[in-house]
């Protein structure tokens, strides 16, 4: 088995690993359930290499990626409900449906009214896949915004549907009031006994916070990471100053660590 350039060799490799009589024992053994996280951490490693502008990274990083849609298609060949070429078939058919004034006869216009007609064939499609499941409740405007997303991303996915049809605060001065609305009941909950209680009103905080992101254009679940890895720079500096003093972390005192803390806040705000 030699590697290759073509995607053919990529699935000739996956079913080789999947083979119960010579493959990969650990390979056998996966499900689309045991493997699904990797999928996740796959996308956020490529999403990963693109912030750090690390192009060799992003490279590897694609292939990983390319490689789960491989695996799970091998698995439901194995079990007999559909395979790759399925899946390349669905995605091509949905993207030239999706997409009349690139494949079709609709006038092109400019990306407003591009948006508000992908926005009408996804509310068909909504429909359509409501009536496939047996009508089991209406279909909702929610529907396909995924669970698994991380939950800041979802916060915002589901407001943003919402705004569509005019649920949502008139301005970005609506959101912060919302805002200072929800930490006064935080405040509540938190001199109160229930857990429960101070959960859902830090829940209802996070999601006014999503909103107020939206509202300023900005990816709440990106701000959060730069703001961890803001975090760990500066606490690293704070480790470093202390192992310059030759004293230990632990013992050094909230106010020496906050004297370390704010000499790299002030270095920031300065640069």
């Amino acid at each position: 088995m030699q590697p290759s350039r073509d995607i053919s060799r990529l699935i000739e490799i996956m079913a080789r690993l999947r083979d119960r009589e010579t493959g990969c024992p650990w390979d056998i053994e996966q499900d689309f359930r045991s493997i699904r996280h990797y999928t996740i951490e796959e996308a956020y490693e490529v999403a990963d290499a693109i912030e750090r502008e690390d192009y060799e990274d992003l490279r590897d990083e694609l292939g990983d990626l390319l490689l789960q849609p491989i695996y799970h298609a091998q698995m439901a060949k194995e079990e007999g409900l559909f395979e790759i070429g399925d899946v390349i078939y669905a995605v091509t058919e949905k993207l030239i449906r999706r997409h009349p004034h690139v494949f079709g006869d609709d006038e092109s216009g400019n990306a407003a009214s591009s948006e508000k007609r992908w926005e009408a064939i996804k509310a068909g499609e909504r429909a359509k896949k409501a009536e496939r499941r047996g009508g089991e409740k209406p279909p909702s405007l929610l529907d396909d915004v995924p669970a698994g997303l991380p939950a800041l991303t979802r916060a915002g996915k589901l407001a943003k549907r919402a705004a569509r049809v005019g649920f949502d605060w008139p301005d970005t001065a609506s959101v912060i009031a919302k805002i200072d609305e929800e930490l006064g009941e935080v405040q509540e909950a938190l001199a109160g006994p229930s857990e429960a209680a101070k959960a859902e009103e830090i829940g209802d905080l996070l999601f006014a916070v999503a909103n107020l992101a939206r509202h300023a254009g900005i990816d709440p679940e990106a701000a959060l990471r730069d703001a961890n890895a803001k975090f760990v720079r500066r606490f690293e500096h704070v480790e470093a100053r202390c192992r310059e003093n030759e004293i230990e972390i632990s013992e050094a005192g909230l106010e020496r660590l906050d004297l370390y803390w704010n000499e790299i806040r002030k270095a920031d705000k300065s640069a």
